[in-house]
C-alpha cells in the first residue's frame, strides 16, 4: 500500500513537474522517458515501474491537470449555477489545452479508471451545485441527469462535432435539462 505523502508524493510531483516543464520547452513530440527523468531527478525505470510508459504517464499528468482547482461559483440560483459551471466546463475542455489532457487522459487509459476519475470530478462539482439548490429550497434533479443531459453531449461535441461549442450551447443543455425537470 502506497503512503499518501512520503517518497511516493514527492516522486510523483517531481516527475509530474518535469512533463509540464518539459512539455512547454520541448513540446510533446520531445518529451522521452529518460528526458523526463532526469528532469525529476529519477531513475528511467522508476517511471517505466510506477507509470509503465509515457502515455500512461502523460494520461497521470493529464488527470491531475484535469481536476477542477476550486469550487463550483454560486451565482444564487440552480440554473444561473449550473449555466455558470456549465460554460465554464465546455470552455476549459474544448480548449486545445483541454483537447489534449482529454486525449491523453483516454489513451493512457487501458481499464477506464482515469476516464472514470474525470467523471468522478465533474460529478463532485455538480454534487456542490445541487447541495445548494437544495439548501435554497429549490427543486434539482440528481446528479446523474446533468451528466448525461449537460455533460455527455458536451463530451461528444467536444470529442466528434466541435463546431458550435460556445456559451449558448451550454446554456441550452442546461434549459433543456431543467425545463424537463419541471412539474
Amino acid at each position: 500500500m502506497v503512503r499518501p505523502g512520503g517518497r511516493s508524493a514527492r516522486v510523483q510531483a517531481s516527475v509530474h513537474a518535469a512533463v509540464r516543464e518539459l512539455e512547454s520547452e520541448v513540446g510533446r513530440e520531445g518529451l522521452t522517458v529518460p528526458l523526463v527523468a532526469a528532469r525529476a531527478g529519477v531513475t528511467p525505470s522508476t517511471i517505466y515501474r510506477r507509470w509503465g510508459d509515457l502515455q500512461e504517464l502523460l494520461s497521470d499528468v493529464a488527470i491531475e491537470r484535469l481536476r477542477p482547482e476550486t469550487a463550483p461559483e454560486e451565482k444564487g440560483d440552480l440554473r444561473s449555477d449550473l449555466e455558470a459551471w456549465a460554460e465554464q466546463f465546455l470552455e476549459e475542455m474544448a480548449s486545445p489545452t483541454g483537447r489534449a489532457y482529454i486525449r491523453d487522459a483516454l489513451l493512457g487509459d487501458p481499464d477506464g479508471s482515469n476516464a472514470g476519475q474525470c467523471s468522478a470530478y465533474a460529478a463532485e462539482q455538480i454534487d456542490v451545485i445541487l447541495t445548494r439548490a437544495a439548501d435554497r429550497g429549490e427543486s434539482a434533479p440528481d446528479v446523474e441527469m446533468v451528466l448525461d443531459r449537460v455533460v455527455g453531449p458536451v463530451m461528444y461535441r467536444i470529442l466528434f462535432r466541435p463546431d458550435g461549442l460556445d456559451a449558448a450551447y451550454a446554456h441550452q443543455l442546461v434549459t433543456g435539462l431543467l425545463g424537463s425537470t419541471d412539474g
